[in-house]
């Protein structure tokens, strides 16, 4: 007599609920399924064979994806009893569409019972097809929206219509479904990048701290944005010469950030971590070297992406304009320095230091600055606010109403609530307009 076990079920009629061991089966090592079979074994039959098995073809069809047709089968038996044969899927995992790919559509097979899979298991069914490349999996998040992305491509000129997503390598068009990749592009991207200012160069005491979120395109924009906020310029006199230099070279830090977008291990859940303090700007990414790559092979432009659908798309958008050069561009930059910048690499992260060129060894100075041109405004009822957005034209020459934002951690509204009374002090000016216009200090 048959009994339920890992790999035969029971059920006494047909209903919806035959999706879960159908998936169940495709997801683990295949099995039986007959209906008209009661829990204790016995036959009972189905009523209406012929009705029963045109909805059971319809929801094998209709309610289940990838397609597991292929590797089901059904028969009517004698006494009216139908048995579907489950082989064991090859595009795994198989899941009830209309829940999609997470634990209350992905079902696998534990004893005699179909039962949820877990996010792991649903993530280890995906690298057993997809293999370990993170970018090239299928995403576990389906509905997604590319704002961010759309408007990136467009400002750079660069088609991203649907009909380029399986080009770009953001969906798998024989599997109708979005990768990781398009996860990393998209609005919902769940990784981040963490920015600490510290005020002691041990990094015990911090200054500010801010996390980046939403599409590696804002990520880049508004962490490059914050970098630049914290990267001070210092003036020196000879003579009836001034010479202004910033702490560290704008080039550096773009490159730097890139370096740690594109080739971090995004396997791993943990944020790219960026510390600043008085001495240095340090970029930590989860992700050692490639295998067979040594720091040696790094410094002479030997490159081997982790990532290299997501490099791709930086490079079709300029951001990067070949494999291997940024970290050799970074040490040229400091080429008239005497601190040079350091590569630290472990066995899962990926360490970037770039020094402070303008570091004295005095403590960092957090006073607000304001320029010469500014200084006879100082009498005049500032906020900090104001010294804020003043010590960065100072240090920048102008500031965008978007920088400021940033700067001021405030929104659209009340940042041009501000700069319309920082207008009217007369402290700063309007140059230019909509996506151009900037603010300056007023002669």
């Amino acid at each position: 007599m048959l009994h339920e076990d890992e790999s035969t079920e029971f059920k006494l009629m047909l209903t919806d609920d035959i999706c879960k061991p159908i998936v169940a089966f495709a997801n683990t090592l295949g099995g039986t399924i007959y209906i008209g079979i009661d829990d204790q074994g016995h036959e009972a039959g189905v009523t209406d064979i012929d009705a029963a098995f045109t909805r059971l073809t319809n929801i094998v069809r209709d309610a289940i994806w990838p397609d597991v047709t292929l590797y089901t089968q059904w028969i009517i038996l004698e006494n009216r009893i139908i048995k579907i044969i489950v082989g064991e899927g090859t595009a795994k995992p198989y899941y009830i569409m209309k829940n999609g790919i997470k634990p209350s559509g992905v079902y696998v097979r534990q004893g005699a019972s179909s039962v949820q899979a877990s996010w792991e298991q649903i993530r280890q069914l995906i690298k057993s097809v997809d293999g370990d490349l993170f970018e090239v999996g299928r995403s576990l998040q389906q509905d997604m929206t590319f704002t961010e992305a759309q408007s990136e491509f467009d400002r750079l000129g660069v088609a991203f219509s649907d009909d380029k997503h399986g080009v770009l390598g953001i969906r798998d068009m024989e599997k109708g479904v979005f990768t990781n990749l398009a996860l990393l592009l998209s609005d919902q991207c769940r990784h981040t990048i963490k920015v600490a200012v510290f005020e002691d160069p041990a990094n015990t005491v911090f200054i500010d701290r801010r996390e980046f979120s939403g599409s590696v395109f804002k990520q880049l924009h508004d962490t490059y944005a914050y970098l630049m906020l914290n990267n001070r310029t210092k003036s020196a006199i000879h003579g009836l010469e001034r010479t202004d230099r910033v702490d560290y070279p704008p080039e550096a830090i773009r490159e730097a950030l890139l370096n740690a977008l594109v080739h971090r291990d995004y396997s791993y859940s943990g944020s790219i971590m960026i510390n600043i303090n008085r001495s240095s700007m340090a970029f930590v990414s989860l992700g050692g070297l490639m295998p067979g790559l040594t720091r040696n092979d790094i410094m002479t432009g030997i490159s081997q992406p982790r990532n290299p659908k997501l490099a791709h798309v930086f490079y079709r958008l300029k951001h990067i304009e070949a494999y291997g050069t940024g970290i050799r561009r970074i040490f040229a930059l400091y080429d008239d320095c005497d601190k040079k910048p350091e590569i630290v690499v472990t066995e899962n992260t990926f360490r970037l230091e770039l020094p402070n060129r303008n570091d004295n060894g005095h403590r960092l100075d957090q006073a607000v600055r304001v320029s010469d041109q500014a200084a006879d405004y100082q009498a005049r009822p500032l906020t900090d606010q104001m010294k804020r957005v003043l010590d960065y034209i100072a240090a920048h020459e102008s500031i965008s109403d978007e920088v400021m934002m940033t700067l001021l951690g405030t929104k659209k509204t009340r940042t041009y609530l501000i700069a319309r009374q920082m207008a009217e002090l007369g402290l700063i000016a309007v140059v230019g307009r909509g996506r151009t216009k900037k603010y300056v200090l007023r002669h």
